[in-house]
């Protein structure tokens, strides 16, 4: 492989990783730019966009190169941004060879981040503070706290089965649902309302319809239009969810749920 073929495949699979684990659009752009250019590539085009990344190099030379990457819209793993952004900053400030390059991006890739006991616990810890700050008592936040632990058990065993995003927002918001009405139904005294709302945070698009908004204001439309559309259709499947339960819990006899 020519060294100019390496080094872009190197820039592109570090922005890949970053665009994969929900990094913004320009900064992924700026990264795979600024890897090139530690590497000795000035002549480059570099396009950007949700799911997709787009580069050449060295158009008018016979060394050049093109590579179109495809990047499906995944969750957000923060940690793994940080990680490949500071080996673009290894790799621009002249510490890091090529070869240093990939085994660091191989290693960034097989990051298992957090694990599932802590991921589990923090769902609840999350679940039952976000109800809370909504309105929610102690005592409700103390049942968003099992249902939130329950959800996120639920959350990683869908991605482990690699079930459909739509499906998982569907399931796991019905499932949190269908918890606190059967709590509401056996007595427990809880506000059901507040348990659902704090339960079913860790399932909405905050991050993706800010990022959206952010791409929309800076000119990036279609990419802002990309992650807009999935911010909008995770949220109706999360109504979808809790409409299902809470019509179900009608029909099996619950009756009309109290404001």
């Amino acid at each position: 492989m020519p060294r100019s073929k390496e080094i872009l495949n190197l820039a592109v699979s570090i922005g890949e990783v970053m665009l994969e684990s929900g990094g913004e659009i320009y900064r992924v752009q700026e990264t795979v730019g600024h890897v090139l250019e530690a590497y000795g590539i000035g002549d480059y085009h570099v396009f950007v966009i949700t799911n997709g990344i787009f580069a050449t190099v060295h158009e008018q030379r016979e060394d050049a190169g093109s590579m179109v990457r495809y990047v499906p819209i995944g969750e957000v793993n923060l940690q793994r941004v940080a990680a490949a952004n500071q080996l673009s900053r290894e790799i621009s400030a002249g510490e890091c060879k090529i070869e240093e390059a990939y085994e660091k991006l191989l290693a960034c890739r097989k990051d298992k981040g957090l694990p599932k006991w802590l991921l589990i616990l923090s769902g609840g810890v999350g679940c039952a503070g976000f109800g809370y700050l909504m309105g929610a008592r102690p005592y409700d936040s103390f049942f968003s706290f099992f249902l939130g632990m329950f959800l996120e058990a639920f959350l990683i065993l869908a991605a482990h089965y690699k079930t459909s995003k739509f499906i998982t927002n569907i399931l796991g918001s019905a499932l949190i649902t269908a918890g606190s009405l059967i709590f509401y139904a056996a007595g427990a005294g809880i506000l059901y309302d507040r348990v659902i709302i704090g339960g079913i945070m860790p399932l909405l698009p905050g991050v993706s319809l800010t990022t959206a908004i952010r791409d929309l204001f800076g000119g990036d439309y279609l990419s802002g239009g990309i992650r807009l559309t999935d911010a909008l259709l995770t949220s109706m499947c999360i109504a979808i969810g809790v409409g299902a339960a809470v019509k179900a819990f009608q029909m099996l006899g619950g009756g009309v749920l109290p404001l």
